[in-house]
């Protein structure tokens, strides 16, 4: 079986190269040129997509090629006061040249929005809102001439007072969704509220492909033994152009287990390793740990030293 890791947005050892620099509402007011106000946020737009690309040349040399995305490339894109700018114009250059360079070296990138992005709500303008930057992220992927499909992951919502009927609002809600944001989607277990099964459920009826969380199902399991309902997991994949994925990270200490630590525990994550074996050719591991790129060094150096491995690459390997 083949191990591929990948990390979140940003390095800690490439300086100078964020991908979410950013310009509140208020910022973009005080400026008295609406015009001039509109380039600013396009040069801060296009400087994000100019580290992202920094980021994935970075990536390479280091043989990673399975990288999230900052959510965060565009300020402003989805506010409700500026409905006449079109972002994706004058960035179509830069988008065009981080695309081929993905491409150029097959690898995989994705998106996760941030939690304000909720599909189970039954207030139509958090859905249309929620839709609106999922647009944007639709946009953004083919600007770079990536196909869309899955590679956005998203948790299920809130519960609002009844997991039931939240998970039901969530299927009612999926046909208010276009095709072509569905097909983009991946749903996600989180660590409060929506389980591994819950997630599973929405998964196999809707034909979204689930990416587990480990480490969320550690703190929030809803009882049962996750490695009996693996199979299931695997199966919503079976309609992807793409690997299965999940999510790897470790608690930050005994009292806030819930927070991702700086570094990946190697125990932990060879102890689901070792459950998964064989049950897929090839699994992508996304390590969402405080040390972004240099949590993912760490963990290959402690793999290294492992006998039941084999080493492909920087970021690569097989579990023997």
């Amino acid at each position: 079986m083949l191990v591929r890791l990948g990390y979140v947005a940003m390095s800690v050892h490439l300086q100078n190269a964020s991908p979410s620099q950013t310009m509140t509402f208020s910022q973009f007011q005080r400026i008295p040129n609406r015009e001039a106000a509109i380039r600013k946020l396009e040069r801060i737009a296009n400087a994000n997509l100019e580290s992202c690309a920094r980021l994935l040349k970075h990536n390479h040399g280091h043989d990673i090629d399975f990288f999230r995305f900052s959510s965060k490339l565009i300020p402003l894109a989805n506010h409700d006061e500026l409905p006449e700018w079109d972002y994706i114009a004058p960035l179509r250059e830069k988008l065009n040249e981080i695309g081929e360079y993905v491409q150029k070296y097959d690898m995989r990138v994705d998106f996760h929005p941030d939690h304000f992005v909720v599909l189970n709500s039954e207030q139509e303008d958090i859905l249309k809102q929620s839709l609106k930057t999922l647009r944007m992220h639709w946009r953004l992927l083919k600007g770079m001439k990536i196909h869309p499909k899955h590679r956005c992951v998203l948790h299920v919502g809130g519960a609002y007072g009844d997991k039931e009927s939240a998970l039901e609002q969530f299927i009612q809600n999926w046909g208010k969704i276009p095709t072509a944001l569905q097909d983009m989607l991946m749903l996600e277990n989180d660590d409060t509220t929506f389980t591994m099964y819950e997630t599973l459920y929405l998964g196999e009826k809707l034909a979204i492909p689930v990416v587990f969380d480990y480490h969320h199902h550690l703190v929030n399991h809803g009882g049962g033994n996750w490695a009996e309902h693996w199979s299931r997991v695997v199966d919503t994949w079976s309609n992807s152009p793409l690997p299965l994925k999940m999510h790897i990270s470790s608690p930050r200490d005994e009292k806030d287990v819930r927070a991702h630590a700086d570094y990946i525990d190697p125990d932990m994550f060879f102890t689901f390793l070792k459950e998964v074996k064989g049950s897929v050719k090839q699994i992508d591991c996304m390590i969402e740990a405080k040390k972004k790129d240099d949590a993912l060094f760490r963990l290959m150096c402690d793999v290294k030293r492992r006998e039941d491995v084999e080493i492909v690459n920087g970021s690569s390997f097989y579990l023997k």
